[in-house]
């Protein structure tokens, strides 16, 4: 088994999800008592997302680089960043580390091309959504064509993912918003819909949804154990 190293913390509530999912896929792959093979940073979030908020994606980087060769010297062999919108720096850290990136990106790529699926939904951040690291990377890698919410919608998502998911809190009149924003995007043409932030499955069962829908998280996670028990991984690290 690989040792894979986790930049977490951003938020902790899907950290959690990372954490338990990963031991319990090596548990069901391999049996017996088997665990994950792991190395966690953990992060303070409220730094990190004030510099999201200050637009100081350097200085963001250079924590999470600092972290990653930490998690290298510790005894690493790849590399996870446990957020979707930290994936905007993923560059720069696995370039400061030196270890194979598990992104994301190509998690999501990767079962949007098993669907046959090339116009996309895209919930997160408002970070995620109006930047283009994420959408470029699925287009550019992938061909697919990832499709926001307008204005308002980002802002409901924006809202509840960092005063409610990341705090723990998990309402239904939430859930009936966001359930609300993915019928509009049906309704625009979008074939399918990403949860393209760590906590949207806190909130959202994907199976549930009106079109198909695709969780960031689950999708990185089973990336992440074909990386650390197979020679061929699936999806593309860098």
């Amino acid at each position: 088994m690989r040792t894979l190293g986790v930049l977490g913390g951003m938020s902790w509530e899907s950290t959690l999800i990372y954490y338990r999912d990963l031991n319990r896929g090596v548990a069901q792959r391999l049996g017996g008592l088997h665990s994950a093979s792991l190395r966690l940073h953990n992060l303070d979030f409220e730094p990190v997302a004030a510099l999201q908020r200050e637009g100081r994606w350097g200085a963001a980087a250079e924590q999470l680089a600092v972290a990653a060769c930490g998690l290298r010297d510790a005894g690493a062999e790849g590399l996870l960043i446990a957020s979707n919108t930290m994936h905007r720096v993923a560059p720069t850290v696995q370039q400061a580390c030196g270890l194979p990136l598990l992104h994301i990106g190509d998690a999501i790529g990767a079962a949007l091309r098993a669907a046959g699926l090339t116009r996309i939904g895209l919930l997160g951040t408002r970070f995620t959504m109006e930047q283009d690291f994420l959408r470029d990377h699925l287009r550019q890698r992938h061909g697919v064509e990832m499709r926001v919410p307008g204005e308002a919608d980002r802002a409901t998502l924006q809202q509840l993912i960092f005063d409610e998911l990341c705090r723990g809190i998990v309402r239904d009149a939430s859930r009936q918003a966001t359930l609300t924003i993915v019928d509009r995007m049906a309704a625009d043409g979008a074939q399918g819909v990403v949860l393209g932030c760590t906590e949207l499955g806190l909130l959202l069962d994907p199976a549930a949804l009106p079109l198909p829908g695709f969780d960031s998280t689950w999708l990185h996670v089973q990336q992440a154990l074909d990386w650390m028990l197979d020679d061929t991984p699936r999806g593309d690290p860098r």
